[in-house]
């Protein structure tokens, strides 16, 4: 379980992340929604511990994330952000190999091994295994990122904006991939995501943010909903039920 209790990020004067509390519910995908500059991303980084926490706080099991020791963290959780620079050289298998970096430190065993196979696999990158991360497009090489941090296999699974740089086939993969991490391994999983469409067809909750402050939180069934919508956007979304599925037509 993790819960996030009144939290506050600053720069300066400005308040971008004011006063926030929700609990990430266990084997599910959460998403955080909303405009640009709503503070989706700073949350995130500040329940993995990569941007300091100005007031409140995030426990995770019953621990204050700052209670966490460093290597049991990275074995707890594992985050994708939204910009990754890496400065050496790598292959896809180097860089997928790093997601175990803390159970092997550097000294892969068959146990390594087999999760580094799987999460090749799983982002169908095969073919590229060999190939230097600077050789491939920008899609190839988030699909590798992902790939790491499926390799990490964490409890908690924290990912920014997953979709950046991916076409259609890869960003409907990865969100089946991420689903049936949930589904078939228990993972637990929060997601920055900007299409409110991937949200709606694959998470369990949804918690959107404003000006730096949550504006609604609910099931997906709950959100997806023109009169919630509009609130969070400003601008009417009519929402469609295809396939089963909510879909939000904001083309129009």
């Amino acid at each position: 379980m993790i819960n996030v209790r009144n939290v506050t990020k600053r720069y300066g004067d400005t308040s971008v992340v004011n006063d926030v509390s929700l609990e990430i519910k266990l084997g599910k995908i959460t998403s955080f929604i909303g405009p640009n500059g709503a503070g989706k991303s700073t949350l995130l980084s500040m329940m993995s511990r990569l941007a300091a926490i100005d007031e409140g706080e995030v426990v995770i099991e019953g621990k204050n994330l700052a209670q966490w020791n460093t290597k049991e963290l990275a074995r707890k959780l594992s985050v994708l952000k939204q910009t990754n620079q890496i400065s050496i050289r790598l292959t896809v298998e180097d860089l997928v190999a790093y997601g175990r970096f803390p159970y092997s430190q550097g000294r892969l065993k068959a146990e390594d091994r087999k999760f580094i196979e799987e999460a090749i696999t799983y982002m169908e990158l095969g073919p590229f295994r060999g190939k230097y991360l600077d050789h491939l497009s920008g899609g190839q090489r988030q699909r590798a990122f992902i790939a790491m941090v499926i390799a990490q296999n964490t409890d908690y699974i924290f990912l920014d904006e997953p979709l950046n740089n991916l076409d259609m086939k890869h960003s409907v993969q990865i969100m089946r991939v991420l689903r049936r991490m949930v589904d078939d391994l228990g993972k637990t999983i929060v997601l920055v995501i900007h299409d409110i469409n991937f949200a709606s067809c694959y998470s369990d909750y949804i918690v959107a943010l404003r000006e730096g402050a949550i504006v609604s939180q609910g099931t997906t069934e709950e959100m997806i909903d023109t009169r919630v919508l509009k609130e969070i956007y400003d601008m009417t979304i009519p929402v469609e039920t295809v396939g089963g599925q909510k879909i939000c037509v904001y083309f129009s």
